[in-house]
């Protein structure tokens, strides 16, 4: 008979080795392997340009692909851009990357021990392709989609960066540098490298070749993504078609009264996932790498989580950062609770009640006597259904909001329609101002400013686009918003969503007496934010019309997510654009300024708001 005392752990495998043995949780694999593999990119880069760190114990440690012969910064610098670009497909588990680094890592693993004999390389290059094979179900994501613009960009960012460090490379060797070559002459020297040729910077002994098979290298690594991506099969970004555009229409016609950016589901640039009953849907648009939803799900309360599955189910396929933008307290509700994700409030949506809006009272007086101001200067207005205006009136229209646009890029995503008076867009509103003058030649005749408005459900519209002539009088969007407002009962509307708000309620807390000096310091940065970002301007400008405050949410999933997921919505909303620089645009005449300003999630306030309140 055998017995054991309590507490002898002789025979156990301590819990700390059974860790290892076991070795990483699969799901963190990705990660793991795609951060080693970004490391080793760092270290060969850094290798190929320093000559001392190539011959260092700590890039013996890193090396995985081949390095030898007399190319071996050339073909170190190649290989360290290329698992650089690797690491990032593999963090994100993409299958395509998945293979490139099964084919890879083996070939490293083999020229390491013929060429170099390192032991240390093979067994980096073994762990981490055993890692990809024993938790290949990891890598299942699909390709994103694609369009000739990725091989675009792929040739501006790579030209960038081998300008940058072709720059390096040509000052790490300053014993060597013939002369004292000024920085035009070096950029010069970089930039024929590139193509192949001999710039005029010159070298002692050898270097010169190094420097030369170097910057080779760069332009080649640049040419070849550049025509692989340029003539790869395209999958362009998925857009919205007839098909799911007549669906979404038929759900917004039942429960489109729900929510006051439904009707914005309706972007062409926006593709959708339904429910598994079709009775709800969920709208997206892919940016860099962020599924990016704005507003509520559209249709059924009851059948938005077979909705919200589906939709994480797409950004779980091609491994997208999932995003909520501008959702309502419902909204967020339902997101956070069906999908564990977390959410944030980011400002409050300005909604005006019909039957409580008045220019009467002490409070409404500035925007009373502006309105009666204008009135006073001969303006008229109109507010009509877009099926009331004729043609010629809708072409004015479009070619006045093109034309008064103060910026090359139409802004808007969560909270605009990006269209006016298009087939089936016959139930918005148009709200417009006009002037008779002598002699005025404009091709848009006696129009002054408009407001575009989109239905929200069978009793409310929510403001879509706001322009104004420059030359017209301070105050159009006054004149137009309480112009809409006064018609809307003879319309049928109850109720006009306005504006967004960014951080309203930290605006509004933080101007108040006793507010706290957090409070107070997030309001004044918030306002010296606003020099650049019109985020007071908006709440102040909203407030004027005494509205009630609805707040919107971002739903995310990690606060690491937040950077990246704000770097997409400032792409969507057209506040980043990845394009090639204009480089004449100073000598272009400037484009009137554009009437409407937007927030992350699309503010529709005119850009000069703040300055039309400080001329009345």
């Amino acid at each position: 008979m055998s017995s054991r005392i309590d507490g002898d752990k002789s025979g156990q495998v301590p819990s700390g080795v059974r860790r290892i043995l076991r070795g990483p949780r699969p799901e963190s694999v990705p990660g793991l392997v795609g951060t080693a593999v970004m490391i080793v990119g760092l270290l060969d880069v850094a290798a190929g340009v320093f000559p001392r760190f190539r011959h260092s114990r700590i890039h013996a440690v890193a090396e995985v692909l081949p390095v030898f012969g007399p190319f071996a910064a050339a073909l170190a610098i190649s290989a360290g851009v290329l698992l650089l670009l690797l690491a990032h497909g593999l963090k994100r588990r993409k299958r395509r990357a998945w293979r490139a680094a099964v084919v890879l890592l083996p070939a490293g693993a083999v020229a390491q021990f013929a060429y170099r004999h390192s032991i240390i390389g093979v067994v980096i290059a073994a762990v981490l392709f055993a890692l990809l094979l024993r938790h290949q179900s990891e890598f299942k994501a699909l390709p994103d989609p694609r369009s000739r613009w990725k091989a675009l960009a792929n040739f501006v960012l790579m030209s960038a960066g081998s300008i940058g460090l072709g720059l390096v490379i040509v000052n790490v060797h300053p014993g060597r540098v013939v002369g004292n070559p000024s920085l035009y002459e070096q950029i010069t020297h970089v930039v024929y490298g590139l193509f192949g040729f001999e710039g005029p910077v010159e070298y002692t002994h050898s270097v010169s070749w190094t420097v030369g098979y170097s910057l080779g290298a760069l332009g080649m690594l640049t040419a070849l993504t550049t025509i692989y991506l340029a003539f790869r099969p395209e999958h362009p970004a998925a857009r919205l078609t007839a098909d799911d555009e007549g669906k979404l229409r038929e759900l917004l016609a039942k429960h489109g009264g729900r929510d006051s950016l439904g009707h914005f589901a309706l972007r062409r640039d926006k593709a959708v996932v339904f429910s598994p009953s079709g009775k709800a849907a969920v709208t997206y648009r892919v940016v860099s790498g962020v599924m990016l939803a704005s507003g509520d799900p559209i249709g059924d309360v009851e059948a938005w989580p077979g909705a919200i599955e589906r939709f994480m189910e797409e950004a779980k396929a091609h491994s997208w950062t999932p995003a909520v933008v501008g959702c309502s307290e419902t909204g967020g509700e339902v997101w956070t609770r069906e999908t564990g994700l977390d959410a944030l409030e980011l400002g409050d949506e300005a909604i005006v009640d019909v039957k409580d809006f008045s220019l009467a009272g002490r409070p409404m007086r500035n925007v009373r006597q502006m309105v009666k101001r204008i009135e006073r200067n001969g303006y008229t207005t109109k507010v009509r259904r877009v099926s009331e205006l004729t043609e010629k009136e809708l072409e004015q229209v479009r070619g006045a909001a093109e034309a008064w646009r103060g910026t090359d890029t139409e802004r808007g995503f969560s909270m605009a329609l990006g269209r006016v008076g298009e087939e089936g867009d016959g139930d918005c509103f148009i709200a417009t101002a006009h002037r008779v003058e002598e002699g005025d030649t404009s091709p848009f005749g006696d129009l002054k400013a408009v407001l575009h408005f989109v239905p929200w459900g069978k009793d409310g519209m929510s403001l879509e686009l706001m322009r104004r002539d420059r030359a017209a009088d301070p105050g159009m969007n006054e004149l137009l918003i309480v112009a809409s407002l006064e018609a809307s009962p003879a319309l049928g509307i109850e109720k006009v969503s306005l504006n967004f708000a960014m951080f309203r309620s930290a605006l509004a807390r933080g101007e108040k007496i006793g507010a706290g000096p957090v409070l107070r310091l997030w309001r004044n940065l918030l306002v010296f934010l606003s020099r650049w970002f019109q985020i007071e301007s908006l709440y102040k400008f909203n407030a004027k019309f005494r509205p009630r405050w609805e707040p919107r949410f971002m739903v995310y999933r990690t606060h690491r997510d937040l950077p990246r997921i704000g770097f997409a919505v400032m792409q969507a909303e057209g506040f980043v654009t990845l394009a090639l620089p204009r480089l004449f645009a100073s000598r272009r005449p400037p484009k009137p300024e554009r009437t409407c300003a937007h927030t992350h999630t699309h503010a529709k306030v005119p850009a000069q708001a703040e300055r039309e309140v400080q001329a009345a």
